[in-house]
């Protein structure tokens, strides 16, 4: 199709609501995701844009192909609790070189969780250190981006602090839906001496002796003025966007958080300091997450990493595969709340048993079920694609070679059933702490008890497995017609 439509369906937060997909060209599709603040560990709410973004990446690849799509997710180290941090401890290096020695293990640690989670790395992963002062590749930076919207009338210094204009922009609000005179009317504190409009925001702010920052130099009505200082939150991603996917582009993804203030300031950024009226043309957010059915704080207890879940015993008394957290998250659609509760993890943990006793150890066919990917093509339909694995996984039991291998490559689109059966439960044996070659000498030994017909014995095997949590399910082997065991370890 000459417009690039490929029959994917999205919700647009800017129009509030679900619009035909197409790419300005189709042959470059192009993806910003807001990614994570590299301060502290991941929280389980960052997980769910990992993720929620990582299945669009792999959808808009399967429909595009993989080297038609560039997905861009960030990494935030500009920080004002990082900055501080580096000084201290770093104060022989210079900022960015100590930012780095800062944030570096904790970054490492982000991309060890969602790779866990089974998320494909992102094609282009910048860190908005890198893009604070003019580059000499001459990408895009944000003290250029400043410039161009001091240049253009939208912006102005005070106090030392150079601020967005947001009454230079009428469209300003149009993703919120907020309109700047209820915002001005509405304020509830006073405005700041040195602000215009209340909803103004800072794009660069300058540091005291004491704290770190970056030497930027700015021309500010004729005059060259520098100003040693630390850029404005937003600012970044509406310069890191820029430089590598345009001045336009097509999805810009993140949590429903990030709506406003974020999101609305990058529009209002990206569109007045190039002279554009769109950023990107399709707006889509993740919905909040809660933990065992109350919001996630510190305070209240729940505050649970990605990392404590994969490798500790914190939630619910044992750790999580990766895949299990990924599922439990996709069985809610991404626009809709999601509860995230043990009970939530051993129903996908359940699910995900069944999946590859049904896949067996087969490989993937080079076509998925039409099913699925009509369903993730409804605006990531996860639930009803996954209602069409369900439908597989019963022809899968039945012996189908052809849905075996149907369920793994659809399941693929979700980034699910990564591995084989054998190395799924061998995993799990080996959490558990259980032999799974005593097992498997068991299991062969009670087969071979049931043909003897010595049943009291065959019953005892069974008993002295169930007791170490191991769980034996007898099926007919369709080509040969005998008994076989599967096991699996019960939590």
């Amino acid at each position: 199709m000459t417009n690039g439509f490929r029959g994917l369906r999205v919700y647009n937060t800017l129009t509030r609501a679900k619009e035909d997909f197409v790419p300005i060209d189709a042959d470059k599709v192009r993806m910003y995701v807001c990614g994570p603040t590299v301060y502290d560990y991941a929280h389980i709410g960052n997980a769910r844009p990992a993720i929620v973004f990582d299945v669009l990446y792999r959808l808009l690849r399967h429909l595009y192909g993989e080297d038609h799509v560039t997905y861009v997710r960030n990494i935030t180290d500009v920080d004002d609790k990082i900055n501080a941090r580096a000084r201290r401890d770093y104060p022989d290096l210079p900022l960015n070189e100590a930012i780095r020695e800062v944030t570096q293990k904790t970054a490492d640690q982000y991309h060890a969780d969602v790779a866990a989670l089974g998320c494909l790395k992102p094609t282009i992963e910048p860190r908005a250190t890198d893009f604070v002062l003019p580059r000499a590749d001459g990408l895009t930076d944000m003290v250029s981006l400043i410039q161009s919207l001091i240049d253009r009338g939208h912006a102005y210094e005070a106090k030392g602090e150079i601020l967005f204009d947001t009454a230079s922009m009428p469209a300003y609000g149009g993703l919120s839906k907020r309109r700047l005179e209820d915002q001005q009317a509405g304020a509830r504190i006073a405005v700041e001496a040195h602000k215009k409009n209340p909803s103004d925001f800072v794009l660069w702010k300058q540091s005291s002796a004491d704290e770190p920052g970056w030497d930027a130099r700015f021309t500010i009505r004729g005059a060259a003025m520098a100003i040693r200082g630390r850029p404005g939150w937003h600012i970044e991603c509406s310069a890191m966007s820029a430089a590598y996917l345009g001045e336009e582009f097509d999805i810009h993804g993140g949590g429903l958080d990030l709506i406003f203030p974020h999101h609305e300031n990058e529009i209002a950024q990206s569109c007045c300091a190039h002279g554009r009226d769109v950023m990107a043309h399709y707006w889509m957010h993740n919905g909040f997450l809660q933990v065992e059915g109350r919001k996630m704080s510190k305070s209240e207890g729940n505050f649970v990493t990605i990392h404590e879940l994969l490798e500790t015993e914190r939630f619910g008394g044992r750790k999580w595969p990766g895949e299990v957290l990924r599922l439990a998250m996709l069985m809610t659609h991404y626009r809709e709340p999601i509860d995230f509760s043990v009970r939530k993890l051993e129903e996908a943990e359940a699910v995900l048993d069944g999946w590859y006793r049904a896949v067996g150890d087969a490989e993937a066919g080079d076509i998925g079920c039409a099913d699925t990917i009509a369903a993730l093509s409804d605006d990531l339909g996860t639930t009803a694609a996954i209602a069409s694995l369900h439908e597989l996984r019963s022809e899968a039991t039945k012996g189908s070679s052809a849905a075996k291998k149907a369920l793994k490559t659809s399941a693929g689109l979700l980034g699910l059933l990564a591995g084989t059966e054998s190395d799924w439960f061998a995993v799990k044996a080996s959490e558990a702490a259980i032999d799974a070659g005593f097992v498997e000498t068991a299991v062969e030994q009670r087969l071979t008890q049931l043909r003897e017909k010595n049943f009291a014995e065959a019953d005892r095997i069974r008993d002295e497995l169930a007791a170490q949590g191991v769980q034996l399910m007898d099926y007919k082997d369709t080509e040969s017609g005998e008994r076989r065991t599967r096991w699996e370890v019960k939590r």
